[in-house]
């Protein structure tokens, strides 16, 4: 790889599937599953994208990406599903509460 370029590290999908940048979801993508935003947070963890690079390439806020991540770490890919994001908060903001106590 030519001297100035960041070395690209292999990722694993959320599905044990080897990520490349060809494999994640296109940048103009407008329906976002489940799997979808797992696969750019695996390709983040991965070391496949960087932080900037996913903001811009997928028009993504600062807070929108860190929920993401937050909710795999949390939840796995079900954290991730827009139907339960407020049974997830609810659940682990019941059990931050706990640890306090």
């Amino acid at each position: 790889m030519p001297e100035g370029f960041p070395c690209r590290r292999a990722a694993i999908g959320p599905l044990g599937e080897k990520l490349t940048l060809e494999s994640l979801p296109p940048p103009q993508c407008n329906r976002w599953t489940p799997r979808r935003k797992a696969e750019v947070v695996a390709a983040l963890t991965g070391g496949l994208l960087m932080e900037d690079e996913a903001r811009a390439r997928y028009s993504l806020s600062l807070e929108e990406l860190a929920g993401w991540r937050r909710a795999v770490d949390r939840s796995g890919i079900p954290g991730l599903r827009a139907t339960q994001a407020q049974f997830y908060k609810k659940l682990h903001g019941r059990v931050q509460a706990s640890d306090r106590a």
